[in-house]
């Protein structure tokens, strides 16, 4: 998402009214962004992968204002990011494949430990919504494909053209040379990954992406798939991951920083860990990858291959942007 895009987005919260939108702070400007993780937070808070304030306020408002559960907070912050046309990286306006088709991917988890999922998802503008479907409605985890996209129409979805004018315009340009060279944290960082805690102390989670800009057609990354992407265990914590998905399918790493934490890790030594699993057993040049998480306590942390990740936390005293610790520093 763009910068400019995220103060229209803050400005649209604040003329609504909602309750934190007056607090949300000017923290996309790279001088404040906090470099230490702060002790916790709490609950009920939200914290969510990269520049997230507006959705983060969105989702900490269904919990406040609204009375509503850690659950409807991830979906109403992650559907929020996937209507937006201008974030390039989920939802509606999503980069495509190297065929030109946006294919979505999403999962949720809650408190309880149900877990939906839906992948390779075309022409449904919230997989967030149907992933959350699939967990309460079916006896299954995952839908794919066909018959994902099947399943959203009989839920009364609409069936949309995801790929909007920008995105078809960079896609087109792409295709005069159909070389592939990601940018660390740039197209690197497809995926919007969000964890809440409610009143009740109930953790859910939740991920949501149009995967890796031109992508060979066909291609599923972490963010659908549990312990992947996501991890929730409500009696430890929770964990989400963003950047290149292969690397922490391999290890499935959410999972990991979950497990690491249960063990007596604090959240910001269970990412550091996890990353190092990752670099120690792949080759990360030009590939980043990181990691939030937060314990049952209210304790959080990230980490990341490479600087330049960043993540936001918001409760009721803050709406703050942050810049992970990274295994290799600036």
């Amino acid at each position: 998402m763009s910068r400019k895009s995220l103060f229209k987005r803050r400005s649209f919260l604040q003329i609504l009214g909602l309750g934190y939108a007056s607090t949300i702070l000017n923290s996309c400007k790279t001088e404040n962004i906090k470099k230490e993780p702060l002790t916790s937070l709490k609950a009920p808070f939200v914290l969510s992968t990269w520049y997230h304030e507006v959705d983060n306020t969105i989702a900490l408002n269904t919990m406040v204002d609204q009375s509503k559960t850690s659950l409807d907070a991830i979906v109403a912050g992650i559907k929020n990011v996937e209507n937006n046309p201008d974030d390039a990286s989920v939802g509606y306006g999503g980069r495509p494949d190297r065929a030109g088709n946006v294919t979505l991917d999403a999962c949720i988890m809650n408190a309880e430990g149900d877990a939906g999922s839906v992948s390779f998802l075309k022409n449904i503008k919230n997989p967030i919504e149907v992933a959350r479907h699939v967990m309460e409605e079916t006896p299954h985890v995952m839908l794919s494909g066909e018959g994902a996209y099947k399943f959203a129409r009989e839920k009364g979805f609409e069936h949309i053209d995801l790929l909007t004018p920008s995105s078809k315009k960079e896609w087109e340009k792409w295709v005069k040379s159909s070389q592939y060279q990601p940018e660390i944290n740039i197209e690197n960082h497809d995926t919007v990954g969000m964890i809440a805690m409610d009143d009740n102390n109930n953790i859910s989670g939740g991920c949501s992406t149009s995967g890796m800009a031109y992508k060979l057609e066909g291609r599923v990354g972490d963010s659908p798939i549990i312990g992947a992407g996501l991890y929730v265990d409500n009696e430890i914590g929770a964990a989400t991951a963003t950047g290149v998905g292969e690397l922490v399918m391999k290890t499935l790493g959410s999972f990991l920083v979950v497990e690491l934490m249960r063990q007596g890790h604090n959240p910001q030594e269970a990412c550091r860990l996890a990353v190092i699993r990752i670099v120690e057993r792949y080759d990360t040049k030009d590939m980043q990858v990181g990691f939030i998480a937060c314990s049952k306590s209210g304790k959080f942390g990230a980490y990341s291959i490479f600087p330049g990740f960043i993540y936001t936390i918001t409760d009721s005293t803050q709406n703050s942007v942050l810049e992970a610790l990274s295994y290799y520093s600036k």
